[in-house]
C-alpha cells in the first residue's frame, strides 16, 4: 500500500517529467526546423509559411533571435485567446465540443472538491478506527482520510449519504445544462452550414439482387416509384480494392520521378542514373527520368484496364448506393423511415460526409453484419478477461506489503526505501499505461470487422469498447485484483464473517493506486501530448531519408487529429474516478482537478495549432459522453451502498436506494429531450433551409453539384500538365514580411516568412499553370530558381477508404 511519502515521490517524478516535457516543447517550437511539426494546422489553412532564415547556415535550423526565448511560455495565454465561436470556425464543432468536456469536468469537480474537502475529511478523520484495526490489515495514512476510517454503525454515515445526494444533483444539473447547450450548438451549426452533399444524400444498403436487372437500375426504379417528387440521382458503389493498390504504387513512382526531375533541374549538366534491380541496389544502370516515365506509362495502362474491367463486371457493383434528393426535406424523410416491407432490405441512413466514408464495408450484407457483431462482441468479452492477467500483475506491484505476506523471499529487495517508494509511487501507473498502449489499435480493427461505414462511427464504436475495457479492467479489475493480493493474508487467518468487512474497507484503499495512475497518465502523459515527440522524430527522419518533393514535405507533416477512440474513454474514466471517490476518498479530487485544468489548456493549444480533423460529425459523440457520466453516478451509488452495508449502517443505507432510480429517470428524460437532435434531422429545419435556397435561387445547379459529390474513386478524372522550360535568376532576398493573415492568424512564434507571389504563365499558352515558390538561402547569397512544369501526367484523386487525399499531380516548383 502506497504511503504519503510514496505518493510524494510519484508526484515529484511526474511533476518534474511534465515540466521537462513543457520546457522542451516551449524551446522546440521556437526552432524554424520544427515549425511544421508544432503549427501544421496553419500551414494546411494556408495562413502560415515556412520561416525564412537570415544570416549563416545555423539560422536555417536554430532560432537565433534570443529575444523570443524570453517569451517561451507565451503559448499558454495564446491558447486561451481564441473564442469558442472562432474555434468552431477554425477547427469545427467536434473540436469545440471536445474541449467542452474538460470545462464540464471543472464545473462539476471544483465545487464538489471544495465541499468534500471541507466537510468529509474532518468527518473521516474524527473517528480514527483504522488505528485500532488488526496489524494483518494493510492500511496507509491516506486511508485514514477516507470513509474506511469511520467506525461501524456510526451516525456520521448520514453525512456521506447527504453528500452523495448533493454531488449527484449538482452533476445532473450541470449535465442537463451542458446537454441542452451542445444540442443547441449542433442545430445552429447545421443551420449555418452552406450547402453540403450529405444534407441531400442517403446511403442505401442491402439492395436486393434481381435477375436480369443491374443494381443501378434497381435503385433508380425503386426510388422513382417510391419517392417520385424528391428523387434526383444516385451513384453506385464499386469494389475497387485492387485498383487502389495500383494507385498507391503509382504514387510512389510519381514521387521518384518528381525527385529526379528536380534533381536534374538543379544540376542540368548531369542526368540522374538509377539501377533497375531491387530498391535500385543492383541491375542495369538507366536514365532515371526516362525509366520512371516509362514505368508510369505502364501503370497508367494497367489502371485504365483495371478501371474498364470494374465497370464491365456486374459483380464489381456493390449492393449499396448513394441516393441524392432535390431537397433536404426529401432526404430526411427517406433517411428516417423504413423503405420496404422487408426490414432487412433497402436499409437507409444519412450518408456520411464524403471524407468520412469507409468504402470497404459498404458491401457487407445485413446477415453478415449481424453475425460479425455477434462474433466481435464475444471477442471483446474474451479480450477484456484476457487482460485481467497483466492487470492483476500490475496490482501486485502496487501493493508490495500485501505481496510480502505471500512471497516473503522478496522482502530484502522490497525493504530498500528508494526502490520501495519508486515501485509503489510511480511504476504501477506506468506499467498499466504500457499495457494499454496497443489496445486502441486492436479495438479499432475489431470495429472495422463489425462493418461500420463511416470513420466517425468506427471511432465512436472503438471508444465504446475501450470504455468498457477501462471500466472492467482498470477500475473494477484494479479493485478486485488489488484486494485479492492485499488482503490475502487476512482472509486466510480470519473467519468467513470478517471477509465482507475487509472487502468493504479495501475499496477506498485503492485510491492510492488511482492517484499514481492519474499522475502518470493525466499529468506527465498530457505534457507528452503537447511535446509531440513521436511526430517530431518521424518528421525529421522522413525529411532526411524519404522527402523528395514539396508534396512529400506536406505528407511528412502529419498533424493528426483528436484521438477520440482513446481520449474519450480516458476522460470518462477520470469522471468515474472523481464521482466514485468524491464521497469515499475526497483527497483524490485535487489530482482530478489538476488533470482537467492542465488537459484543457494543452488540448486547446493542439486544436488551434496542430490537429486537422479528418471529418466533422457535428458533436455526434456527446450522447455517449453524457450516458457514461450517468453510468459513473449509478456505479458510485451502488458501490457506496455496498460499502455501507459492510459498515453495519442499516439505519442510513436504505436512504440511498432511491438515488439510482432518480438518476436513471433523469437520464431517460434527457435522452428523450435532447438525443433526437443527435439522431435525426428535424423536418422543420430541413424545410427552412430548403426555402432559403429557393428564395436565393441557390439550388439551380443542385444536380450538377451532387453528381460528383459521392463519386467512387475509380471515376475521378485525369489531369494533364506539361513540362516546359527552366528559368534561373539570381535576386536578393526579399525584405518585406509576408502579407497579413486573416482574422484567425497563426500564433507566435512568428518568423519572417518568404514572399509567395503568383507568376503569370509566359508565352501565349492557354494552359493554366500551378506554380509554387520556394527560396533557398546559402551563406551570403540567396538564389531564386524557377521553372514552370506542365508535363503530361495522369492525375487521380483517391480518398475515403484509404484515409488520404492522394493527388498525384505535377506542379511547378521554384527554388
Amino acid at each position: 500500500m502506497a504511503t504519503l511519502s510514496d505518493i510524494g515521490v510519484s508526484a515529484i517524478i511526474n511533476i518534474l517529467g511534465a515540466f521537462a516535457f513543457l520546457l522542451a516543447f516551449a524551446l522546440l517550437r521556437l526552432q524554424p526546423i520544427n515549425d511544421r511539426v508544432y503549427f501544421p494546422k496553419w500551414y494546411i489553412n494556408g495562413k502560415r509559411s515556412a520561416p525564412r532564415h537570415v544570416g549563416n547556415f545555423v539560422g536555417k535550423f536554430v532560432n537565433l533571435n534570443f529575444k523570443t526565448y524570453l517569451t517561451f511560455l507565451n503559448w499558454m495565454p495564446q491558447a486561451m485567446q481564441m473564442s469558442e465561436a472562432q474555434i468552431i470556425e477554425h477547427a469545427g464543432l467536434d473540436s469545440a465540443v471536445f474541449l467542452r468536456i474538460y470545462t464540464l469536468g471543472l464545473k462539476i469537480f471544483v465545487p464538489t472538491a471544495l465541499v468534500a474537502l471541507l466537510v468529509l475529511i474532518p468527518v473521516n478523520v474524527s473517528d480514527g478506527i483504522l488505528f485500532f484495526l488488526s496489524k494483518d490489515l494493510v492500511v496507509s495514512d491516506i486511508d485514514k482520510l477516507s470513509i474506511s476510517n469511520i467506525k461501524p454503525e456510526s451516525l456520521k454515515f448520514f453525512v456521506h449519504i447527504a453528500m452523495e445526494y448533493l454531488f449527484t444533483f449538482w452533476t445532473c444539473f450541470m449535465l442537463y445544462k451542458e446537454y441542452g447547450r451542445v444540442a443547441a450548438m449542433r442545430l445552429k451549426f447545421l443551420a449555418s452550414q452552406d450547402r453540403h452533399a450529405e444534407q441531400f444524400t442517403v446511403l442505401v444498403r442491402n439492395v436486393p439482387y434481381e435477375s436480369k436487372r443491374a443494381i443501378t437500375d434497381s435503385v433508380e426504379n425503386f426510388f422513382k416509384k417510391n419517392h417520385p417528387d424528391d428523387y434526383l440521382c444516385h451513384q453506385a458503389v464499386y469494389n475497387a480494392n485492387k485498383f487502389a493498390k495500383l494507385v498507391r504504387k503509382r504514387a510512389r513512382l510519381q514521387n521518384w520521378l518528381d525527385y529526379n526531375q528536380l534533381k536534374f533541374e538543379r544540376n542540368p549538366e548531369k542526368r540522374p542514373i538509377t539501377k533497375k534491380g531491387f530498391l535500385g541496389l543492383w541491375g542495369e544502370r538507366v536514365d532515371s527520368i526516362d525509366y520512371y516515365k516509362q514505368q508510369l506509362k505502364e501503370f497508367d495502362r494497367r489502371l485504365t484496364m483495371e478501371r474498364e474491367s470494374i465497370l464491365k463486371d456486374s459483380k464489381s457493383i456493390m449492393p449499396a448506393a448513394f441516393v441524392s434528393f432535390n431537397s433536404r426535406c426529401g432526404a430526411a424523410v427517406c433517411a428516417q423511415t423504413q423503405q420496404s416491407k422487408n426490414p432487412t432490405l433497402w436499409l437507409t441512413n444519412w450518408a456520411p460526409e464524403p471524407r468520412d466514408i469507409y468504402w470497404s464495408n459498404l458491401s457487407i450484407s445485413f446477415f453478415s453484419l449481424t453475425l460479425r457483431k455477434l462474433l466481435i462482441s464475444a471477442a471483446v468479452f474474451a479480450l477484456v478477461f484476457f487482460y485481467m492477467i497483466p492487470i492483476a500483475f500490475v496490482q501486485s506491484l502496487a501493493n508490495l506489503e500485501g505481496l510480502e505476506k505471500v512471497a516473503p523471499f522478496l522482502r530484502p529487495l522490497i525493504e530498500w526505501k528508494v526502490i520501495k517508494s519508486f515501485l509503489q509511487g510511480f511504476l504501477p501507473g506506468l506499467a498499466l499505461k504500457v499495457f494499454l498502449f496497443v489496445l486502441p489499435a486492436i479495438l479499432m480493427f475489431m470495429s472495422k470487422i463489425e462493418g461500420h461505414v463511416a470513420l466517425s462511427v468506427l471511432e465512436r464504436r472503438t471508444a465504446a469498447k475501450y470504455y468498457y475495457f477501462m471500466l472492467v479492467n482498470v477500475f473494477l479489475g484494479s479493485i478486485v485484483a488489488g484486494t485479492a493480493f492485499q488482503q490475502l493474508h487476512a482472509f486466510l487467518h480470519e473467519s468467513a464473517t470478517q471477509i465482507p468487512r475487509n472487502i468493504g474497507v479495501s475499496i477506498p484503499m485503492k485510491a492510492t493506486f488511482f492517484m499514481t495512475y492519474i499522475m502518470v497518465d493525466g499529468w506527465a502523459g498530457i505534457a507528452g501530448e503537447i511535446l509531440r515527440l513521436k511526430p517530431l522524430v518521424i518528421f525529421h527522419l522522413k525529411n532526411m531519408f524519404l522527402v523528395k518533393t514539396e508534396r512529400d514535405v506536406e505528407r511528412a507533416m502529419d498533424p493528426g487529429s483528436v484521438d477520440f477512440p482513446e481520449t474519450l474513454p480516458s476522460l470518462q474514466l477520470y469522471f468515474l474516478l472523481g464521482i466514485v471517490y468524491a464521497v469515499v476518498t475526497p483527497i483524490l479530487l485535487p489530482f482530478i482537478l489538476i488533470f482537467f485544468a492542465f488537459a484543457y489548456l494543452v488540448y486547446r493549444h493542439q486544436v488551434i495549432n496542430v490537429y486537422n480533423q479528418r471529418y466533422e460529425s457535428c458533436a455526434a459523440f456527446w450522447p455517449h459522453v453524457h450516458g457514461r457520466i450517468i453510468a459513473s453516478l449509478v456505479i458510485s451509488q451502488l458501490l457506496l451502498m455496498g460499502l455501507l452495508s459492510t459498515k453495519k449502517a442499516a439505519k442510513s443505507t436504505p436512504f440511498l436506494v432511491v438515488l439510482p432510480v432518480l438518476t436513471l429517470t433523469f437520464h431517460k428524460y434527457c435522452k428523450s429531450r435532447f438525443e433526437p437532435a443527435f439522431r435525426k434531422y428535424p423536418i422543420e429545419e430541413a424545410m427552412e433551409k430548403d426555402l432559403q435556397d429557393r428564395s436565393s435561387e441557390s439550388d439551380t445547379n443542385l444536380k450538377a453539384y451532387l453528381a460528383d459529390a459521392y463519386l467512387h474513386p475509380i471515376f475521378h478524372s485525369f489531369e494533364e500538365i506539361e513540362l516546359e522550360d527552366v528559368k534561373i535568376d539570381k535576386k536578393p532576398p526579399p525584405d518585406s514580411p509576408s502579407p497579413p493573415l486573416s482574422e484567425l492568424s497563426s500564433p507566435s512564434p512568428t518568423h519572417d516568412a518568404k514572399d509567395h507571389k503568383e507568376v503569370e504563365p509566359s508565352g501565349t499558352s492557354q494552359t493554366s499553370h500551378n506554380v509554387q515558390h520556394y527560396e533557398v538561402g546559402q551563406p551570403g547569397d540567396l538564389f531564386h530558381y524557377e521553372y514552370e512544369q506542365t508535363s503530361h501526367v495522369y492525375h487521380y484523386d483517391f480518398e475515403s477508404q484509404y484515409h488520404h487525399d492522394s493527388q498525384y499531380q505535377h506542379n511547378g516548383y521554384h527554388y
